[in-house]
C-alpha cells in the first residue's frame, strides 16, 4: 500500500481496460483518475502539480507517443508510462524519448504494472520537492539588495573578488563583506554550494 499523495492517471480508450485498471490500482492503495482519450487528459494536464500517468500507445485520437510529445511542449512533464502491445516496442522506445519513464508489454503481470508506477510516483515526489526547494532559492534570490545581487552575478561568473571591486568601484574588503551576507541570506555553506544551487535553477547573470 502506499501513502502517496500523487494522482495516477489512466489514459486508455477502452472503457474495460480503463475500470481494469482503476480497479487494481485502488486496490493497491494509489488514488486514481480516468480519462477517455489523450484529448482530454491534454484538456486538464496544466494543472497536474503531483501526478503520474499511464497510457496505452495506440488510441484512435492521438497515440501515446503524441501524447507525450504534446505534454513535453507544454511543459507538463509527469512520469509517464506506456503499455503496449505485441510489436510496438520501437514506438515504446519513440515514447522513452519523449519523456516515459518506463514501458510495459501486454500481457502483463499485476506486480509489474504495480512495480513501475511505485518507481513513478517515487519520481513525481522527487520532482515536487525539487520544485519546492527551487522555489525556496528563488525567494532567497529575491531577498538579496541590489548590490549583493551584484556581487553575486561576479561570484557565478568566476570573477576573483579584486575584479568584482573593481567592476563596482568597492573595494575587495567591502566585497568580501557583500559576499558574506548574501550567502547567509542564501542559507549556503559554502562557495561552491552557493554556485550550485543558482545554476540549478538556471539563474543568469547577465539577466
Amino acid at each position: 500500500m502506499t501513502t502517496t499523495d500523487t494522482v495516477v492517471h489512466i489514459v486508455d480508450d477502452e472503457e474495460a481496460v480503463r475500470n481494469s485498471l482503476a480497479f487494481l490500482l485502488s486496490g493497491a492503495g494509489f488514488a486514481v483518475r480516468v480519462h477517455e482519450s489523450a484529448t482530454d487528459f491534454l484538456a486538464i494536464a496544466a494543472g497536474i502539480s503531483n501526478g503520474c500517468l499511464i497510457t496505452d500507445l495506440r488510441m484512435p485520437d492521438m497515440d501515446g507517443v503524441e501524447l507525450l510529445r504534446k505534454l513535453r511542449d507544454a511543459g507538463a512533464l509527469l512520469p509517464a508510462i506506456v503499455i503496449t502491445g505485441h510489436g510496438d516496442v520501437q514506438m515504446a522506445v519513440e515514447a522513452m524519448k519523449n519523456g516515459a519513464l518506463d514501458f510495459i508489454e501486454k500481457p502483463f503481470s499485476d506486480q509489474v504494472l504495480i512495480d513501475s508506477i511505485g518507481r513513478a510516483v517515487e519520481r513525481a515526489d522527487e520532482q515536487v520537492r525539487n520544485e519546492a526547494a527551487e522555489e525556496l532559492v528563488r525567494q532567497r534570490l529575491d531577498s538579496l539588495s541590489e548590490r549583493e545581487r551584484q556581487v553575486l552575478d561576479g561570484v557565478v561568473a568566476g570573477q576573483p573578488n579584486k575584479t568584482i571591486a573593481s567592476e563596482l568601484g568597492i573595494s575587495p574588503r567591502t566585497v568580501e563583506v557583500y559576499r558574506a551576507g548574501l550567502m547567509g541570506k542564501m542559507q549556503a555553506r559554502s562557495l561552491a554550494e552557493l554556485v550550485r544551487m543558482v545554476i540549478d535553477i538556471g539563474y543568469d547573470p547577465a539577466g
